[in-house]
């Protein structure tokens, strides 16, 4: 099921042309357009945010114009309930999910309320994405709405599903502190190799880190050229910290874009770093090279390699669903259901039980996901440790999310005064001798 009418032509038309009788688009149309297209693929197929963006931005030549799609695409995905609640309190009859003027409406809005557009350069830049009736009505409730002097909430309504998911999972002040979490841009988190590298001003939370609440553009940051630091939540830099110093071998598996291979090599440990993205694993090898560190980076499906022999610790950070990230790639608050959780879980465990057999008796296997839901945490550890009595848990200590069971559990109403963290579960298991 698409829309209710084809896109316009991304390529402007003469005045005069059938497919554009109001003469050429305004200026900035093509990114609208993208954004438009961007929320199609996340709302309407499922489609990850940051893996639609080549292909809905293909027609527009410039860089700037493509982060400007993104940014529109991205900060309507946060306030998608209020922005519709907004479009269906200035129409009589509900607008369908999938009708082409209610996403040209949250375009609009969202560019207007939250990223401060000029309101006539929201509406003439979002009324070519739309012909007939539609542009009517999207032009009469856009008026409708400024006139009227609308807003959005300070701190933005959470989609229903995700919503009640979550409440069911972890408390009502874990549902307040998410919806805070989104509206704002979270700080940058760098994670330091060592304490004698050149490195921006910031706060440091933990030994080895760093974080910036008003952060430059990465690459031209201080210290970037010479290494020594990459960019990393600080929720992510705790599966590696429990490793701790390098002890001999170990499988990074799922490794890229790498900063836990980083991590861990720089601590010491010999690394061989598994993944089946290429391009991922390009990143993964230039952060080494700007880093001098080393590792051994393999391409392949974790499913179907093995290593040659056993290894002293596996860190498993697993595929999954990622809705710990939510606060920059806000799309998973909308496309992440239960069907997918559930197969992300079944994968997660799959991997796990490989990688069991691949440490060595008194070796460490880590288990991690940047997810908040459960059946890819709590629940999968619990099912391993039932299943394999091989490992015993190992208690973790760190100076926030560790729990009474022994594991890390990460929430968004963690280190709240200091920006916030990711969510992300973590455990230690011990192989017996």
């Amino acid at each position: 099921m698409g829309f209710q009418g084809d896109f316009p032509s991304d390529t402007p038309q003469p005045c005069g042309s059938p497919l554009n009788p109001r003469g050429p688009d305004p200026l900035g149309t093509a990114a609208r357009r993208a954004a438009l297209r961007l929320l199609d693929a996340v709302l309407r197929r499922g489609e990850a945010l940051e893996a639609a963006l080549p292909a809905a931005t293909r027609a527009i030549p410039g860089g700037p114009d493509r982060g400007l799609a993104h940014a529109i695409a991205a900060e309507a995905l946060r306030r998608i309930p209020d922005l519709d609640a907004l479009i269906d309190s200035a129409t009589k009859q509900r607008l369908p999910d999938d009708a082409k003027a209610r996403f040209a409406l949250r375009i609009a809005l969202v560019q207007v309320l939250a990223l401060g557009t000029p309101p006539h350069a929201a509406i003439s830049t979002v009324l070519p994405l739309v012909d007939g009736g539609p542009r009517k009505l999207v032009h009469g409730v856009f008026g409708t709405l400024m006139r009227g002097g609308a807003t959005l909430p300070q701190v933005p309504t959470l989609p229903p599903a995700t919503e009640e998911r979550w409440r069911a999972a972890w408390g009502e002040a874990m549902i307040e502190a998410a919806a805070r979490a989104i509206a704002a841009p979270p700080p940058l988190d760098l994670t330091l190799a060592d304490g004698d590298v050149a490195v921006p001003e910031g706060e440091t939370l933990l030994p080895g880190h760093l974080r910036l609440h008003d952060a430059d553009h990465v690459p031209d940051m201080r210290g970037y050229a010479d290494g020594g630091w990459w960019v990393q939540d600080i929720a992510a830099s705790l599966p590696a910290r429990l490793l701790g110093e390098g002890l001999g071998t170990v499988l990074d598996l799922c490794a890229a874009p790498g900063g836990k291979t980083l991590q861990l090599a720089a601590a010491g440990w010999q690394v061989t770093a598994v993944d089946s993205s290429q391009s991922r694993l390009a990143r993964l090898r230039d952060n080494l090279k700007r880093n001098a560190l080393d590792a051994n980076v393999v391409r392949a499906d974790v499913l179907e390699w093995q290593p040659a022999a056993p290894t002293d610790a596996v860190l498993v950070d697993a595929p999954c669903s990622a809705t710990g990230i939510f606060r920059r790639h806000p799309d998973v608050l909308h496309r992440v259901r239960p069907a997918v959780i559930a197969g992300m879980a079944e994968v997660q465990r799959r991997i796990l039980a490989r990688a069991a057999d691949w440490v060595k008796p008194g070796g460490a296997l880590v288990y991690a996901t940047c997810s908040l839901e459960r059946e890819e945490g709590e629940d999968q550890a619990e099912t391993f440790l039932a299943g394999d009595s091989r490992f015993a848990l190992e208690p973790a200590a760190m100076p926030f999310g560790t729990t009474e069971r022994g594991w890390l559990r990460t929430l968004p109403d963690m280190l709240a005064d200091q920006g916030g963290c990711d969510g992300f579960f973590v455990a230690k298991f011990r192989r017996a001798l």
